[in-house]
C-alpha cells in the first residue's frame, strides 16, 4: 500500500514539475502564433514585446535542467516503485528473500534521495530566480500590471517540494514496514523449519 501511494506521489511530483515550468514560461509564449486574438491579449508591443520574449526564452532555458532532472528523477522512482508493487503481489513468506531485501534497500535510497533532490531543486529554483534575467523580466511584467510573474518561489515549485517530502516520508515508512516484514518472514521460516525437523524426528 505504501509503495502504491509512492507511485501516485511520484506522478504528482512529475505533474507539478511540468506545471511549474509551464506557468513560468510567460505570456509571450502564447504569442508565438502571432494571431490577432493572442496579440490582443498580450499587453506588450514592439521593442518591449521582443524584450519580454527574449527574457522569457532565457529564463525558460535556465530552468530547463531542473525540469529535465525532475521529470527523469520522478519517472525513475515511480517506475521502480511500480515494479516492486507488481512483483510483490504474493504473501511475504512466498516472496524471494532477495526481493524483500531489494525493496528494503530501494526505499532507504528513495527516502534519502528525495530529501536531497527536494533541497537541490529548491536551491536551483532560488538560484535561477536570483539572476539578473529574472529581475529584468519581473520588472517588465510588473510595469504592465502582471505582478504575479515575479522572482519568488512559485506555487508549482512549492507543490513539487511538498509532494517530494511526502514521497520521502512514504519511502521511510515503507522501509520500517519492510524491515518488520523481513523479521516476521525470518521468524516464520525458523518456526516452520523447527516444526518440520520435529516431525522428521518423530517415530513413524
Amino acid at each position: 500500500i505504501v509503495l502504491i501511494c509512492a507511485v501516485l506521489t511520484n506522478a504528482l511530483v512529475l505533474i507539478c514539475v511540468v506545471a511549474a515550468h509551464m506557468s513560468q514560461l510567460g505570456m509571450s509564449a502564447m504569442g508565438m502564433g502571432g494571431t490577432s486574438f493572442i496579440d490582443a491579449v498580450i499587453p506588450f508591443e514592439g521593442v518591449e514585446l521582443q524584450q519580454v520574449r527574449d527574457l522569457d526564452m532565457q529564463y525558460g532555458q535556465m530552468r530547463a535542467p531542473g525540469v529535465y532532472g525532475g521529470v527523469a528523477f520522478s519517472l525513475t522512482f515511480g517506475a521502480l516503485s511500480l515494479l516492486f508493487v507488481v512483483s510483490s503481489s504474493k504473501p511475504p513468506h512466498m516472496l524471494p528473500r532477495k526481493l524483500l531485501i531489494g525493496q528494503f534497500a530501494f526505499q532507504i535510497i528513495g527516502a534519502v534521495a528525495y530529501v536531497v533532490a527536494v533541497g537541490l531543486y529548491l536551491h536551483f529554483v532560488i538560484s535561477v530566480n536570483s539572476t539578473d534575467v529574472c529581475a529584468r523580466r519581473e520588472r517588465l511584467y510588473a510595469r504592465n500590471g502582471y505582478t504575479w510573474m515575479n522572482c519568488s518561489v512559485g506555487g508549482g515549485d512549492a507543490a513539487v517540494a511538498l509532494f517530494g517530502i511526502i514521497t520521502a516520508i512514504l519511502y521511510a515508512v515503507g522501509t520500517i514496514l519492510t524491515g518488520k516484514t523481513i523479521q516476521d518472514v525470518n521468524h516464520y521460516i525458523k518456526e516452520r523449519d523447527h516444526y518440520e525437523a520435529k516431525r522428521r524426528e518423530q517415530p513413524r
